[in-house]
């Protein structure tokens, strides 16, 4: 079985469109969490996860969009999120409402969550990764740290697929990850796009102007 994993799309349109464009064929497509927030496209970003019934948990931006709260003293992640709010319908909000914070799925093999299985808040980078953070699934998928890395622990693989977008680890370009579980490999994949598009659009719609700089960066 090939795995197609994707995570913190942030309602970057345009980065999500490249990635699922540049996806190879796979048997399984399937989303870390974060759809919404910081970008423009929140709507649009829920839209297509949700058209293409892709199974996806609840990242820490899709709860405070859900619970109407912010995130005080961050002004890039709080403005994402305000502006999240203004713009979903209220179908779009509902699907957000519903997201697990963990989901298993292919028989059990592969399992979702925003960034622990004990804690889908905690921060867990790929030098953490271990077996200890698997079940009895083979792959593990988790994102919130918007840094591509995984992990091939003997017992199973932990993977994060870094950030559509919004990366930090210093490259810009979008990142997912293609896993076989039959071959227990993983293809971290990274595509470009139209950066300045977006930032242009961050500017057109009064989001803050360090959120477009930090994508040029990517970090």
């Amino acid at each position: 079985m090939r795995v197609g994993a994707i995570s913190d799309v942030h309602g970057n349109r345009v980065a999500l469109a490249a990635v699922l464009s540049d996806m190879p064929a796979v048997d399984l497509l399937v989303c870390a969490g974060d759809v919404v927030g910081y970008n423009p496209w929140p709507a649009e970003c829920v839209e297509e996860i949700r058209s293409r019934e892709i199974p996806t948990v609840m990242g820490n931006h899709d709860r405070a969009v859900v619970e109407g709260s912010g995130f005080w003293g961050n002004e890039m992640a709080d403005a994402g999120v305000q502006y999240a709010i203004d713009r979903l319908a209220e179908s779009q909000r509902e699907w957000l409402a519903g997201l697990p914070e963990r989901l298993t799925v292919a028989d059990g093999r592969v399992k979702l969550v925003h960034g622990h299985p004990d804690d889908p808040d905690r921060y867990t980078y790929p030098e953490s990764f271990s077996a200890s953070m698997l079940g009895d699934e083979e792959l593990l998928v988790l994102g919130h740290t918007h840094v591509q890395g995984h992990r091939l622990t003997g017992e199973g693989i932990v993977c994060n697929p870094g950030s559509v977008g919004q990366p930090r680890d210093g490259d810009p370009r979008a990142a997912y990850a293609v896993v076989d579980l039959g071959t227990e490999s993983v293809e971290e994949r990274r595509v470009e796009y139209d950066v300045d598009a977006v930032v242009e659009a961050i500017e057109e719609v009064g989001l803050p102007t360090r959120t477009g700089e930090r994508l040029s960066r990517g970090n």
